[in-house]
Parts: C-alpha cells; sequence; structure tokens
C-alpha cells in the first residue's frame, strides 16, 4: 500500500514574480526535500514489532511501524512477500504510524521499504526484513480441476479443499485467494458448492480459444483459528471451438453449432414418459468408444417390458448418473419423429460416430422441450450453467449473501449410482 508525501519546497527569494533566470540568480536559499537528494539512513527514526532479536513476527498480530522522532512523519510503506504479493495497509493522517490491514502469511518473508522525511523535507529511507513464524497449526490444500488442458467452453474450474470450511469469514480468505486469470478477461465467480467445494464459471459461456490460468495466494495465510493456508499446483486451461449441441425434445432434432453456426441438424430420439431426458445445460464429461448398457443397473426388473441389456456404440456422456448422446441403431425408425429412450439422446450409429468426433470434454450439451425436470446444478455432473448469474452469485463468500440451496433430486436416475467393492462411484449407464 503506498502513500505519498506533501510537497515541501522553501524558496528565500524576494521576487517570486521575476522571470525564471532572475529568480535563480537572486535565490540565496536552495529547494527543501529535494527528490533527486539520496535518502538518509532513517533507522534511528523508526521503530517496527518485528518480533524481538531472534525471533520471528507473529502472524497472528498486525504490522506496525512508527517514528520515534517528532519532527519525522513516514510517507510511504511498501511491504511485500516473496512472490511479489502486496500486504495491505493504512498509514495515519499525522505520518506517524503504519499498521497492516490484512492478516500475514505464517513461514513467509517480508521486505519492508518505509519512506519518511524530516522537519525540513529531506527523504529518509530504512528497509526491514520481516519473517513470520509457521503456524504450529493445519494447512489448508487445495486442488484445481480439471488437468490442464483444452477443453470446451462449458467446462467450469473446480478447487477441492482437504478439510471443510464453514464459516463464511474463512470462507471469503479462501475465495479470495483463489486467482482465475483469462486472455481474453471476463467476468467471473466462484460458487461454495458445500464445505468443500468450489466451482468456478464465467458471466457466459468462456470464450473460443481462451487461455485461463488459475493458481493460489493462500500459501501460509491465516484462514480460521487454527488453520492456514497450504500448497495448490497451478492450472493452465485453453478452450477450443465454441461448440454447442442443442436438442430440442418437442421436435426431435439436435443441432450442432460451432463458433455460432449451425453445422448439421440430426433427427434423434429422447427420453419416453415416465423417463424423459432432464432439460437444461449440461456439459460433456467424457467419451466413450464402446459401453454396456444393462437396465438392472438402473433399477429395471430383468425381464419386463423396459428391460434392456445392450451394446452401445459412440456414446458421448452428459451426467453421473449415466444419461449419454449415443448410438441407437434399434430405435432409427423413431428418430426424428417419436421418443422411445429411457433417458439417453439416440441417433444412427453413423451420426454417432459423427457427434462423437465433434465434440470434446467441455462442451456444452442443452436440451429444450422435454417433458423432464431440469438438470441439477452440482449433484449429477455439471449443471452450473442452469443457475442465473444473480443466483450463481449469491454463491460467493464475497457477495454479502447466502447461497439458495441446490435443488433436490428428484428423478429415478439421479440415484442410478452403485457402490464398487472399493467405495468408488460406478457409473450406471441407461439408453
Amino acid at each position: 500500500m503506498s502513500h505519498r508525501p506533501r510537497s515541501a519546497t522553501v524558496l528565500s527569494c524576494a521576487l517570486l514574480m521575476a522571470p525564471l533566470a532572475v529568480a535563480s540568480a537572486a535565490c540565496s536559499g536552495s529547494m527543501a526535500g529535494d527528490p533527486s537528494a539520496r535518502p538518509y539512513d532513517a533507522t534511528n527514526q523508526i521503530s517496527a514489532n518485528l518480533g524481538g532479536k531472534g525471533r520471528d513476527a507473529d502472524p497472528d498480530k498486525p504490522l506496525e511501524i512508527s517514528v520515534k522522532d517528532d519532527d519525522a512523519r513516514i510517507t510511504d510503506v511498501t511491504a511485500t512477500d516473496a512472490s511479489g504479493r502486496q500486504l495491505q495497509g493504512r498509514l495515519s493522517e499525522d505520518g506517524r504510524k503504519w499498521r497492516t490491514t490484512a492478516p500475514l502469511a505464517a513461514g513467509a518473508h517480508y521486505s519492508v521499504h518505509v519512506s519518511t522525511e524530516n522537519e525540513d523535507g529531506d527523504p529518509g529511507r530504512k528497509v526491514f526484513d520481516v519473517r513470520t513464524r509457521d503456524a504450529d497449526s493445519s494447512r489448508l490444500k487445495v486442488t484445481f480441476g480439471p488437468e490442464s488442458g483444452t477443453y470446451g467452453v462449458g467446462q467450469p474450474i473446480t478447487a477441492t479443499l482437504d478439510r471443510p470450511v464453514k464459516e463464511r469469514s474463512a470462507r471469503a480468505v479462501v475465495e479470495r485467494a483463489l486467482r482465475v486469470d483469462t486472455v481474453p478477461g471476463v467476468e467471473g465467480s466462484w460458487y461454495w458448492v458445500d464445505d468443500k467445494t468450489l466451482h468456478y464459471r464465467p458471466r457466459e459461456y468462456w470464450p473460443a480459444h481462451a487461455t485461463i490460468r488459475v493458481h493460489s495466494n493462500l500459501q501460509g495465510l491465516k484462514v480460521s483459528k487454527g488453520l492456514y493456508g497450504g500448497e495448490a499446483k497451478a492450472l493452465k486451461l485453453q478452450t477450443g471451438d465454441a461448440i454447442e449441441a442443442v436438442t430440442d425434445a418437442g421436435a426431435h432434432n439436435l443441432k450442432l453449432i460451432r463458433n455460432g453456426e449451425v453445422v448439421k441438424t440430426l433427427p434423434v430420439t429422447t427420453g419416453k414418459p415416465g423417463y424423459a431426458t432432464r432439460n437444461g445445460v449440461k456439459v460433456i464429461l467424457g467419451k466413450e468408444a464402446f459401453v454396456r448398457m444393462r437396465s438392472s443397473t438402473v433399477g429395471i426388473a430383468a425381464g419386463s417390458a423396459d428391460s434392456y441389456d445392450l451394446p452401445v456404440h459412440w456414446a458421448t456422456r452428459v451426467t453421473r448418473s449415466g444419461e449419454y448422446v449415443h448410438a441407437a441403431p434399434w430405435s432409427v425408425g423413431s428418430q426424428g419423429f417419436a421418443n422411445t429412450s429411457h433417458g439417453c439422446t439416440g441417433m444412427s450409429t453413423e451420426n454417432a460416430k459423427w457427434f462423437f468426433d465433434q465434440v470434446h470434454i467441455g462442451d456444452i450439451v442443452k436440451v429444450v422441450g422435454s417433458e423432464g425436470d431440469t438438470m441439477t446444478p452440482f449433484d449429477n455432473g455439471y449443471g452450473d450453467w442452469n443457475l442465473s448469474w444473480a443466483k450463481w452469485q449469491e454463491g460467493s463468500a464475497l457477495s454479502g449473501k447466502k447461497p439458495a440451496k441446490p435443488q433436490p433430486k428428484n428423478q429415478h436416475e439421479d440415484e442410478r449410482l452403485e457402490k464398487a467393492d472399493s467405495g468408488a462411484a460406478r457409473l450406471r449407464p441407461q439408453v
């Protein structure tokens, strides 16, 4: 934080209104506080609570710098850590004291540059090296996702904490330290999904061919009593073309849109009554050239009218519970005319292969005109875009508003996850 001194100029000239050449010749005095003058050593004028001889400063206490000399004042203080992060502070109106207004990091090294001036306006300078002691406490680690790479313009950024953060003030500390920088620049915000998970998205979809860098400034910062920020590996993402697949369940077609232009319209079939496909925006989670789909894994009794056991090709996954866009050669006669599936979007094998080759993880798949409910925001994949921007901002600890609770699961497919013997969730596909 920077504070600039008032200028102090003293002239003993008799004729201030005279031409410059005459005034220069007539002056018997000199400029006080000449900025080109070499600063004097202000060590004897300054005191600071640096932790004492042989001790490191306490990160739980503010750093204070004061002047001891009645005829001097502080004009500027700049404190930066080893990574160049500047420590915020405030200078008193009389210039007698400077104090940090943001928490110090634990186990950090700060370089503190203090500028002063004496009663004659001469500049002084003192540089302190301040080390804060390591916190005898827990460290909060952050893991960003997804992995570095190229994604579609709908891909949210995730931050997973290794322990819960519940208090809003502590969440604000964490959120301020998690930085997302993009080229080109976009407006975006974090949303607290739960005590250990945050998602980040821009107001609109990411721009095509953007560069996104994510990093944490949390290292050493006090989050709450007994908890300080820990390490986090930085992340770099890029986006490809802006690809959006819009499925109109009522019209029985899917339009693939690339960079604002419709590339192709495909006839499809979606969920029949009782298995209606979810409306809303979904994000592609993965692609599988082959998957075996069995009705028994989604609660449909073997041998019933709705049971199935099918080899499925060119499957593009959009929910964790098993909703795909995939080849469905058994329903080609209905594609473009009727909805006959158990919730997935089916198309011919040729069209499914074409679609599979066009899309990528992070691309948008939007469904309209279905009798199904709207995709929930967080519990079944990436439904983040189904929250309005105003609602999304309420999920930030910096917004001043409490976030609305996510909609509860109310479709039978949302419970179609089984537990493997290891305890990990296994996908249960549907057709």
